[in-house]
């Protein structure tokens, strides 16, 4: 049922396939291992607002994926699916993005009963209009929170500077009034749309049977694909930063900033691997924690350990995201920019190798990490590449290709700074 596929060069092995149903399986087999990890993912977070599915058009209210994760732990026997993972010795919980929607659990014990759980749940939805009112009361609460936490006010307003139109602008949890518009119907219709096995992925990491999963996944989920919902999104293409800065206050004790600018995103397959592998091999050139500029930047007070930097996807689009807390964001900003101009013109080949040399040491150590692993192989499924050739591409990479990469996304021009500072 599912093939196997053998990475000599980094001792791993991987289980995979698509079951006659369209779900995805991924097992990844670590023997001698007693802790075991599953994820059970869609391909629908909360981005997924505008989509047609069997002819038919649905416009959904921001937060309805995130709504959707919420409520599915519910069972139609009264039961909440958290409390039965949780008593027979798993550790379960989920999460929502722009992209995707996921549940996982890790356990040592118990591990087939527990993945049977997991399926069920996820693929049994029952909502009634009683309980999707009391949710809109928790949910509002977290919404709350949320829009009190810097973290969140300084992304969400750097994508509002990104974007004119779409869902990248909205947070995934939605607003007080978006949420007070869902109800049991609109939950039933987009678990129909998107909880459908052939826009799904289940990915294992552990010492676990492989081909005992997609016979559990097999039986336990619906015998058809379905149709495969087609999503629209409104954002234009090309288009420059809505306003290149914004800045606002809060009761926070320093400057917390985020920059960034929207990337072209292939289409999905191999070549999105290596693009995201070749930003990363870049940015980790220019900016790492051994780059030249952090450390000039950090002996100068302008930035702290939390500066980092990160590639998201979602909506068809890719984000380049570089943030932390300074006294001067604008000055970092642009010093990131000057140093991105002049590494684009040539880098130095023996920090280079380097570099290459320590991206590849953090994907090694990331092979330890399970939930890590099996939300990549998910998120490989819906992006139509293996993350595992990871260690492949990355020796194939050129300088050449980084460059142009620094040339072509770190321009002022397309850039966007966010900032919260002390009120």
């Amino acid at each position: 049922m599912l093939t196997e596929q053998s990475y000599p060069n980094i001792g791993e092995r991987i289980w995979h396939g698509t079951l006659p149903n369209g779900l995805a399986v991924r097992v990844i087999v670590k023997p001698g291992y007693r802790r075991s990890f599953a994820l059970f993912a869609t391909n629908y977070g909360g981005a997924d607002r505008v989509f047609t599915v069997d002819g038919a058009e649905h416009r959904t209210p921001a937060g309805v994926a995130h709504y959707l994760e919420h409520k599915l732990f519910d069972m139609p026997d009264g039961g909440n699916a958290l409390n039965t993972l949780a008593q027979n010795g798993a550790q379960p919980n989920a999460f929502t993005s722009s992209a995707m929607t996921a549940y996982y659990f890790e356990s040592t014990d118990g591990f087939e009963e527990n993945l049977k759980s997991l399926l069920t749940f996820v693929s049994t939805p029952y909502f009634t209009a009683e309980s999707v009112a009391k949710e809109q009361g928790i949910i509002g609460q977290e919404i709350r929170m949320t829009e009190d936490t810097p973290g969140f006010v300084v992304y969400v307003n750097l994508m509002r500077s990104l974007y004119r139109t779409g869902p990248l602008r909205d947070s995934v949890a939605g607003t007080i009034e978006s949420i007070a518009e869902i109800t049991a119907q609109t939950l039933y219709d987009c678990h129909a749309a998107f909880y459908r096995p052939s826009n799904m992925a289940l990915a294992v990491v552990g010492d676990v049977d492989p081909q005992r999963v997609a016979e559990l996944a097999e039986r336990l989920l619906p015998h058809e694909s379905g149709s495969a919902p087609t999503r629209s999104y409104d954002i234009t293409a090309g288009e420059a930063p809505a306003a290149p800065r914004t800045e606002v206050k809060m009761a926070v004790s320093a400057p917390q900033f985020l920059f960034g600018t929207r990337l072209a995103l292939s289409e999905p397959g191999p070549a999105r691997l290596r693009d995201r592998l070749t930003g990363e091999l870049a940015l980790r050139y220019l900016m790492g924690k051994s780059s030249p500029l952090y450390a000039a930047l950090y002996t100068e007070g302008l930035v702290r350990h939390d500066f980092s930097y990160e590639l998201d996807q979602a909506a068809g689009e890719c984000v380049l995201l570089i943030g932390g807390e300074s006294r001067d964001p604008d000055a970092v900003m642009a010093r990131v920019l000057q140093q991105a101009a002049a590494d684009a013109e040539g880098f130095d080949a023996a920090r280079f190798d380097r570099v290459r040399k320590s991206l590849y040491g953090a994907y090694l150590r990331g092979l330890e990490d399970f939930d890590g692993l099996a939300v990549e192989q998910a998120e490989g499924v819906f992006n139509g590449c293996e993350p595992l050739q990871a260690f492949t591409v990355l020796g194939e990479i050129t300088e050449a290709e980084c460059r142009a990469f620094l040339q072509q996304h770190l321009r002022a021009d397309a850039m966007a700074l966010s900032i919260v500072s002390p009120a």
